[in-house]
């Protein structure tokens, strides 16, 4: 059995009662996570993107009494609000400022080798959307900051003002999927000439009219693929994301599971090739439980439309087989 203090990262809680109340939503795929986790007590759980802490709650309710959670996050306000959500389940619940391509780190850290489980939940979350000041939703006006860690990095706007247009066209394409790439980077590159693009509806106007009218009345936001692409680029969202998979894969304790929640086709990709990888072949290290990404139910996506592009993955550690 493990036992440790808990660790709070010099992360002060935001005063920002806007920002408190966004991270107050059910997360996404709550029941099916923890289901897929077999949450137990005594279990020892690391969360790798733990926001405002919902998946983290419930986890460590179903564990108690003595079931452990270390809670990972570069978002400095969602793990202030989730240490406030958090605090009844006092040292059973540990949070860590820092990204998940170190989580071997963290968990040595607080002197834990092995866990039972494991949650990706990647992308970005309804509170960061919902924040203007962020910069990550095109419906509402604010700098174009879109960092998740606001520590360091470029930020959105030193990316539009600063590529080069076929740069910044391969990224919109890339990231983004974006089939208009080409004239959204070369409306942008004019329209800088004119002045540098510091705000989310400045940009938005230039993606706006750059594009066919068919496109503006679209089922999707015109804007929404470049947004996109542009929030991948700045945080590097799938750079580790393979290497981290790997990596949850080591410290995974035979019969552990590993679940990921992916939002779009490009970390769904990783997710499953990755996971393919690592479950096939005479020394394959997992299992895989879900032979097709379990989506939200149609209850869930009534009560939160921003599910609907949710996929979820499993696998379990294999108790024989080499590691990654």
């Amino acid at each position: 059995m493990y036992t440790f203090a808990i660790k709070w990262e010099k992360v002060e809680s935001s005063g920002n009662s806007e920002i408190n109340n966004l991270y107050i939503h059910k997360p996404v795929l709550l029941d099916e996570v923890c289901r897929w986790l077999s949450c137990r007590p005594g279990g020892r759980y690391l969360d790798c993107t733990v926001g405002g802490g919902g998946h983290a709650w419930r986890i460590l309710d179903l564990s108690r009494p003595d079931g452990i959670l270390i809670g990972v996050d570069r978002d400095e306000a969602a793990l202030g609000v989730a240490r406030e959500r958090l605090k009844e389940f006092g040292a059973r619940a540990t949070l860590l400022y820092g990204h998940f391509s170190e989580l071997v780190h963290h968990l040595h850290t607080v002197g834990v080798s092995e866990v039972d489980g494991v949650l990706f939940d990647l992308g970005v979350s309804s509170a960061q959307l919902g924040c203007p000041t962020r910069g990550f939703s095109f419906s509402a006006d604010g700098p174009l900051d879109m960092r998740m860690d606001q520590r360091s990095g470029q930020t959105a706007a030193e990316l539009v003002n600063q590529l080069a247009e076929p740069e910044l066209a391969d990224m919109l394409y890339r990231y983004g999927e974006e089939r208009y790439a080409r004239r959204i980077a070369r409306a942008v590159v004019r329209a800088r000439v004119r002045g540098s693009l510091r705000t989310t509806f400045e940009l938005v106007g230039v993606i706006r009219d750059a594009v066919p009218s068919s496109y503006r009345h679209g089922r999707l936001h015109c804007a929404t693929r470049t947004f996109q692409a542009l929030r991948i680029a700045v945080n590097g969202e799938l750079d580790s994301l393979a290497d981290s998979l790997r990596d949850a894969t080591r410290v995974l304790a035979p019969g552990g599971r590993l679940c990921v929640i992916s939002f779009h086709s490009l970390e769904d990709r990783i997710a499953k090739q990755t996971l393919r990888a690592l479950s096939h072949g005479p020394g394959a290290c997992l299992s895989a439980l879900t032979k097709k990404p379990v989506r939200p139910s149609e209850e869930e996506l009534r009560t939160n439309p921003r599910a609907r592009s949710a996929k979820l993955r499993v696998a379990e550690r294999m108790p024989e087989g080499r590691l990654p």
